[in-house]
């Protein structure tokens, strides 16, 4: 017994026993308002245990026993066991009744309440609002329209529940008929007839109402300045807001959100140094405002000086700093923070993977681990965007275990993301068993796999996952078509992928974007229909989209295919004028007037790219060791090794010549060098490093 219970029972020999007379026996009665009390205590607090513990320790029970259950397990969100003890009672009173009405409406049991109501032989006025308010919450205005006709007496209630569900299913017309026709209004009721109108965009005729009340509560008054701040008229909600008899702590928010929608960010600090209360969550909005303005070193500043910033105000600077990719600005606030919580370590991995510092974030994530932070989904997914981008196969191996320890491998999210990593690090087989162990699928989830599948040029398989999820209950989106349309194009199923860009705009009803496009010239410009490339692009100027370099680029790409030089100079020159710096279209061109023998052109294109100041990315591959890796860029002779990689690669080419076994030299070279390497290349220098996690 809990020492909830024992405090409960320990008064029973003493205050809550009265002796009880008739005219022949003499008997001990429990007084049970106390134990009715405590059992609606340890309802409202969520003891529900302790409350069911001492219901059934309790030797007498009385109809407000059993009701302040029932209305605890409502409250609780125990709806069968309310219905259950409902139907044990063998006495109930109005009260009994009314509370299963009310609970049952609340969790959307309409029949239930429906048989509740009927079964009733005296209704009052608690007993029909109710059942209005309850049709209201389920949607089912006529419902309540038909309940309210039927009343035998209506209260203020009555009307005000009525003329609001009206107005939440957007019938104002018939809502000023009912307005119209009360005798009698409250101030709810005219403040429901001001919202209407601000919901509906009339701001006129919403001030018009609120002009008339006879009596404003403060209520009142928020609403109103709410909708002029939903207009973005912020002068005039700033008069009223001045003019308030009195304010409570939604009226500065609400006037400090206004500041902050037009952003006016100082005059919102302004208004939140003037209120008396100060409210955690507005200056949190204040902040956040300035971050999403810019003005992310004055939100950093102003957090020194106050006492009140909290977690919450200090993340958003620290995002700040990464979205302006001040990496070290943003981990300095993540060193000074006086507490840190799961959030605040998933940004900061987050901030580090997104800023390309994927080292920095291993270190962070592992450092997180030892200081015995727990992780959450959001910890795995960030992480595992890391691994994908390095790409680690074994780091995400390492992650998809500690995620499985902890269980956090369960979730959808978490599932999705180890597609995309293992998808990314080359490995499709384990990233197709975890798409097939997910208890769920969710459209990241398709969409992954089918892009997956996309860029490893498995058109075929990509087309058979994206007809499951057609049957699915999942309805393919933007990103779907992407990932179908790239892998038809990577796999040379032209009529296919006109086909599926057709069922996107007609069946779907999705508006094509610059990555349809894009995908829509890469099929068709690498099986040579140049013609129609062009014909998309035409398609797309008539449609008003802007043709991004993304396009141009695809166009470019098959006219390099295709040998088509006159075509490849005018999308060259497109993507140039939005993109100067992109040394590959300066090769792409120079190569192409060079196959044709105008090494003038070609010259003049390397010198226009130099003149730019643009410089060729070299190419990097890598090798993943146990204990560390090795980067090697195109051309470069400075590696410390140099020499044994290049006598390696001598006799390898030499043995590969010959057809004879490889030499024990060449064997014990690779074994000193290349032992449990993983090869990865990539366009981008990184160095890898592996840890135990």
């Amino acid at each position: 017994m809990s020492s909830h219970l024992k405090q409960a029972f320990a008064l029973t020999q003493s205050l809550y026993l009265k002796p009880y007379s008739n005219h022949r026996t003499l008997t001990t009665v429990l007084n049970l308002k106390p134990f009715n009390s405590k059992i609606s205590n340890f309802m409202r607090n969520g003891l529900v245990e302790d409350a069911q513990h001492l219901f059934d320790e309790m030797p007498q029970r009385n109809t407000v026993t059993y009701n302040a259950m029932i209305r605890g397990y409502f409250q609780n969100g125990f709806h069968e066991k309310a219905v259950s003890l409902y139907k044990q009672m063998s006495v109930r009173d109005i009260f009994s009744y009314n509370t299963m009405i009310f609970g049952l409406m609340k969790c959307g049991d309409v029949k239930e309440a429906e048989g509740v109501f009927e079964s009733m032989k005296n209704r009052d006025i608690i007993s029909w609002n109710s059942m209005i308010l309850g049709y209201v919450d389920n949607d089912m205005m006529s419902e309540a329209v038909r309940v309210f006709v039927a009343m035998p007496f209506r209260d203020i209630v009555s009307w005000n529940l009525v003329l609001g569900g009206l107005v939440k299913v957007e019938k104002f017309d018939l809502a000023v008929e009912m307005f119209g026709g009360m005798v009698v209004r409250d101030v709810a009721s005219w403040t429901i007839m001001v919202k209407a109108f601000v919901g509906a965009g009339n701001i006129v005729e919403a001030r018009r109402i609120f002009d008339d009340m006879p009596m404003k509560d403060v209520g009142a008054w928020n609403t109103m300045i709410g909708g002029y701040v939903q207009q973005k008229f912020v002068e005039i909600a700033q008069g009223l807001f001045h003019k308030m008899p009195e304010k409570d702590g939604n009226s500065w928010s609400v006037m400090i959100d206004g500041f902050l929608n037009v952003g006016r960010v100082r005059d919102a600090l302004r208004l939140f140094h003037e209120a008396p209360q100060k409210h955690r969550k507005s200056w949190n909005s204040v902040m956040l405002s300035f971050v999403r303005n810019g003005l992310v070193r004055e939100a950093h500043a102003i957090l020194e000086k106050v006492p009140f910033s909290g977690i919450v105000s200090w993340t958003n600077v620290m995002i700040g700093y990464f979205n302006r990719e001040e990496v070290e600005n943003a981990m300095r606030v993540f060193q000074l923070m006086p507490c840190l919580d799961t959030a605040v370590w998933n940004a900061a991995v987050f901030g580090l993977g997104e800023n390309d510092q994927f080292e920095n974030g291993v270190r962070l994530f592992i450092k997180m681990k030892e200081d015995g932070v727990s992780m959450d989904e959001a910890t795995f997914t960030s992480f595992l965007t890391i691994c994908s981008n390095m790409p680690s196969l074994n780091l995400g191996q390492q992650i998809h275990a500690e995620a499985i320890k902890v269980g956090i491998d369960c979730f959808t999210a978490a599932g999705n993301a180890f597609i995309t990593m293992y998808f990314r690090c080359g490995n499709m087989n384990s990233a197709l068993l975890e798409f097939k162990s997910m208890a769920c699928h969710d459209a990241i989830s398709w969409n992954s796999v089918i892009c997956g599948l996309a860029q490893h040029g498995l058109g075929e398989k990509a087309v058979e996952v994206f007809e499951k999820m057609r049957l699915s209950r999942v309805e393919p989106n933007k990103i779907t078509f992407v990932g179908i349309l790239s892998a038809c194009s990577h796999g040379g199923l032209v009529e296919l992928g006109k086909h599926y860009f057709d069922v996107m705009r007609n069946k779907y009803s999705l508006k094509p974007t610059n990555e349809h496009y894009t995908c829509m010239v890469d099929l068709l410009g690498r099986f040579g229909l140049i013609d129609e490339a062009m014909d998309v692009l035409n398609e797309m100027s008539k449609d008003g989209v802007e043709v991004q370099a993304s396009v141009w680029g695809a166009l470019l790409g098959a006219c390099r295919m295709h040998k088509n030089v006159a075509l490849a100079e005018i999308a060259g020159e497109k993507i140039l004028d939005v993109e100067p710096c992109n040394s590959g279209v300066y090769l792409i061109l120079a190569e192409m007037y060079l196959a044709e023998g105008r090494r003038e052109k070609a010259y003049n294109m390397w010198f226009r790219m130099k003149d730019n100041g643009v410089k060729k990315q070299p190419g990097c591959s890598w090798i993943e060791l146990s204990v560390g890796g090795k980067v090697f860029l195109a051309g470069d002779r400075a590696h410390p090794e140099f020499e044994s990689i290049s006598c390696a690669l001598s006799l390898i080419y030499h043995e590969m010549g010959f057809q004879t076994p490889i030499s024990m030299l060449l064997q014990r070279i690779l074994e000193e060098h290349l032992s449990n390497a993983e090869i990865i290349t990539n366009g981008k220098r990184k160095w890898i490093f592996l840890f135990n996690l």
